[in-house]
């Protein structure tokens, strides 16, 4: 009884976390001076830094620190795209993801 009631609590927390944030990033299209990076590391923060951390150190999902010396920019984005393990596909969507998955590859 207790290991379904940890099951639960803990499915419960990774939707929720992974939910969390919204995607208000993609209505921020006003970069007067921002560069793409800041757009980026602003939509990571919002969708993916509770389970990825706020410095990519991991967490709940693993650490992105140097994720770009592993993965292209076209496999982050299918992954981004498609889920992985217990991250949900599609927490971001469109150009976001493309920036995100941009930014990430960048990191060797």
């Amino acid at each position: 009884m207790k290991w379904k009631l940890a099951s639960l609590f803990i499915g419960a927390s990774l939707l929720l976390a992974a939910c969390g944030g919204g995607n208000d990033a993609s209505n921020n299209n006003n970069d007067s001076g921002g560069s793409t990076a800041s757009a980026a590391e602003d939509i990571f923060q919002q969708n993916c830094a509770s389970c990825h951390g706020q410095d990519l150190s991991g967490g709940a999902g693993p650490n992105l620190q140097k994720v770009g010396s592993k993965y292209s920019k076209d496999d982050i984005k299918k992954i981004i795209e498609e889920g992985r393990g217990s991250m949900p596909a599609g927490i971001i969507k469109g150009e976001d993801a493309d920036k995100v998955a941009e930014w990430l590859a960048s990191k060797k």
